[in-house]
């Protein structure tokens, strides 16, 4: 399979994940990110579901693992998402504060209330890019999120809580849930930014969505 590179030096390695692939090696022993990738070092900053696709980026060296590592837990690491919902919300940009708490057994989260036993906070800010009506699906709504706090199935999770559910999510959209063929979630890693373990300097990097079912039917660019 083919990866496309977005950007390569010493220390990192900025990559399009393509939805389906599991950015490392799992239970299924399917094929993943980083085995295709195949460099001597290669560390793990952050995850992407596995039927998300989007920029991500891995470390060359132990070093710059380290200093990105120490980036993600002070929240300084951007994450931007694109995303269509099924719905419009009621305000054209707004914050989500909830507690999730990880379901292990069924690989699934659910907001609880705080203070609940094994639940951690997440946060997440969204702004209405653009609203289509569709004789299908009804209203859709094209989303960025800004992710606040990294935290398992957050977007998914939120939004669905929110009245909001993703178009071809087939574990929070009760739509989809109930669908026999699989459908590919309109949730997509656009823009990571961060300092650069080297330089110091502040980076940026995108990726556009696949011009597919339900993304084609919005005019998305950089």
């Amino acid at each position: 399979m083919d990866i496309k590179i977005i950007f390569e030096d010493k220390d990192i390695l900025v990559v399009e994940k393509p939805p389906k692939l599991p950015c490392q090696s799992d239970k299924t022993s399917d094929e993943d990110l980083m085995s295709i990738l195949n460099r001597p070092y290669l560390g793990l900053i952050h995850r992407l579901d596995r039927p998300v696709g989007g920029v991500m980026v891995y470390a060359k060296t132990k070093e710059s693992n380290s200093f990105l590592s120490r980036e993600v837990s002070a929240r300084r690491l951007y994450k931007e998402y694109l995303t269509i919902v099924c719905g419009s919300p009621s305000e054209t940009e707004g914050e989500l504060r909830n507690y999730l708490k990880k379901l292990r057994t069924i690989n699934m989260s659910k907001v609880v209330d705080e203070g609940t036993h094994g639940s951690k906070e997440a946060i997440l800010q969204y702004k209405v890019l653009d609203t289509i009506d569709t004789e299908k699906y009804g209203t859709l709504t094209l989303l960025k999120i800004i992710l606040k706090t990294g935290r398992h199935h957050q977007i998914r999770v939120q939004l669905s809580h929110a009245g909001l559910p993703i178009w071809g999510d087939n574990k929070y959209n009760k739509t989809f849930v109930k669908k026999k063929e699989w459908t590919q979630i309109s949730l997509w890693s656009y823009k990571i930014g961060f300092n650069h373990p080297k330089s110091k300097e502040y980076v940026e990097f995108t990726s556009l969505p696949y011009e597919e079912l339900p993304w084609e039917e919005f005019n998305i660019s950089d």
